[in-house]
């Protein structure tokens, strides 16, 4: 009986770990969908490119969000070698450097504020698919900060170690995606300023 509870809940946790691959996959063509229409935009208008230089805050928080990859994937590595506090320890960093990059993206829209780019209504809409890749973005971030509270809460519940793994396995992919993500978009944006 308990062999066949462990194979449901492996089969219920594959069909889970599919729909975030799922969730993905549409992210990844809901931001494809953004730079295409952003160079279409720019190729047919003499608004070429976003007419500003980028913050050099876009840099740090790149950084930031880099170091989290690697201290998230540390964190999965402790919890399959059952090395909870590592992991809780791990995870607990990578939520910070998720705030942090969360406040020095805050920061460097301060600074486009500051000149005028962001937060008004300008003739310029490139700079509004900025606004827009940048937001949405970031509301990834705050699923991906939720993900990781949802990962530590488990540990501390002492959930089976099959959900604990599937949890972060879950958040891992989720955050490394929303890492890269971040990378293309910075890369993007630096290309195109």
């Amino acid at each position: 009986m308990a062999q066949l509870n462990i194979e449901e809940t492996k089969t219920n946790l594959k069909a889970k770990k599919f729909l975030m691959w799922l969730f993905l996959v549409s992210s990844f063509i809901y931001f494809a969908g953004l730079t295409s229409g952003f160079i279409v935009y720019t190729a047919g208008s003499a608004n070429r490119g976003i007419k500003t230089i980028l913050p050099e805050e876009f840099m740090y928080s790149t950084a930031a969000i880099i170091l989290s990859s690697l201290t998230m994937h540390l964190a999965v590595r402790a919890g399959k070698g059952l090395r909870f506090g590592s992991q809780q320890l791990f995870l607990a960093l990578t939520f910070v450097l998720g705030i942090v990059f969360f406040v020095i993206q805050w920061k460097a829209w301060n600074v486009l504020a500051s000149r005028g780019i962001m937060f008004s209504f300008n003739k310029n809409a490139s700079q509004s698919f900025v606004y827009v890749f940048v937001w949405s973005h970031l509301a990834h971030i705050l699923a991906g900060l939720g993900l990781i509270v949802g990962a530590m809460l488990g540990r501390v519940r002492n959930i089976a170690q099959i959900r604990n793994v599937f949890r972060l396995e879950i958040t891992s992919i989720f955050w490394h995606f929303i890492d890269i993500l971040w990378i293309y978009l910075y890369v993007f944006l630096l290309l195109n300023q």
